[in-house]
């Protein structure tokens, strides 16, 4: 009875009810929100604050930044949602928040067209040595076949397209990067496809701030290669993959372009089969299956792992 005492009381107040139903469509910054609300930073800080203790909406820094969403926990989003509901669709103070909102996606959308119009050529270069994504994006769509999806999370989402592509068959998804310039790419294209099961935020592969056992599909598509230590990114997916779960790997074959090294800061030259199959069962996962995508005028080939988790044992 507290709990919802407490809730309501803080949505009980003009400029807290129009923050709830902007945060409904998507996170926001601090500063994202005096844009669109046209109040002051102190004023938002502080209702901010209230709906944070009474566990409307919860915050995520993200460096310098810090973003806000709707909580997602079980015993408030019923009464989250009946409240966003109620609000009336005319009101004209929603709508001219919808519209500042919809100033605010441009300009990140902007912000990420610079940013990769400036990569574009390199991430074009490493394209041509592989088989199309699209054929290895078909080939995970299979492997993960027609299973329920409540949660599905892509540790390194990078752009997001993991989440673009496979979001649509999950009640949820999300995705996490280290990078802050290509967060804001990939929350430039879910703003774009009004993705809002979807979200992403800052995380590090090897220290996923998820709790055990809670995600149906775990995906690492091409970062393991990245990483200095790709086991622990793995002990990270099978800690949060819950039983009956699988964890999804795509990445490259062995192979020998060391100027991938140089050029795209890769760590590790590909994976054998054997190695990932080593790996995987050291995470405490079951391998399933693999694949190997190549075509003979590229020098690299896509593999794909698929390993299930049968035991509720959280991974160290």
């Amino acid at each position: 009875m507290e709990i919802l005492l407490s809730a309501l009381r803080a949505a009980g107040e003009p400029t807290r009810l129009r923050i709830l139903a902007i945060l409904a469509l998507g996170e926001l910054t601090v500063s994202e929100l005096t844009q669109v609300l046209r109040q002051s930073q102190p004023r938002i800080s502080r209702h901010l604050k209230l709906l944070t203790d009474a566990g409307l909406i919860v915050r995520y820094p993200e460096g310098s930044w810090v973003f806000y969403r709707l909580h997602e926990r079980a015993d408030l989003s019923d009464l989250l949602g009946e409240i966003i509901a109620s609000l009336p669709e005319d009101d004209h103070d929603l709508q001219r928040d919808r519209e500042r909102l919809a100033e605010v996606r441009a300009e990140r959308a902007a912000r990420a067209g610079q940013y990769f119009a400036a990569n574009a050529a390199q991430w074009d270069d490493l394209r041509a040595n592989h088989i199309p994504e699209t054929t290895v994006e078909d080939r995970m769509g299979d492997l993960i076949g027609g299973r329920d999806i409540d949660l599905l999370v892509d540790l390194g989402t990078g752009t997001g397209r993991m989440l673009e592509i496979f979001g649509p068959r999950a009640a949820r998804a999300v995705g996490f990067d280290i990078s802050p310039d290509m967060l804001t790419i990939a929350r430039a294209k879910l703003d774009e496809l009004a993705a809002e099961n979807c979200q992403v935020r800052q995380g590090d592969c090897a220290n996923v701030p998820l709790e055990d056992n809670v995600a149906d599909i775990v995906i690492l598509h091409q970062v393991l290669h990245f990483l200095d230590d790709p086991q622990r990114a793995l002990n990270e997916a099978a800690r949060i993959a819950r039983p009956g779960g699988a964890v999804l790997v795509a990445d490259f074959g062995p192979h020998e372009m060391e100027s991938l090294r140089d050029e795209h800061a890769h760590r590790r030259l590909g994976f054998a089969d054997d190695e990932m199959h080593d790996m995987l069962r050291a995470a405490g996962l079951t391998p399933t299956g693999s694949d190997m995508l190549a075509a003979k005028e590229t020098p690299l080939t896509v593999a794909m792992w698929q390993a299930d988790k049968t035991t509720k044992r959280a991974v160290q």
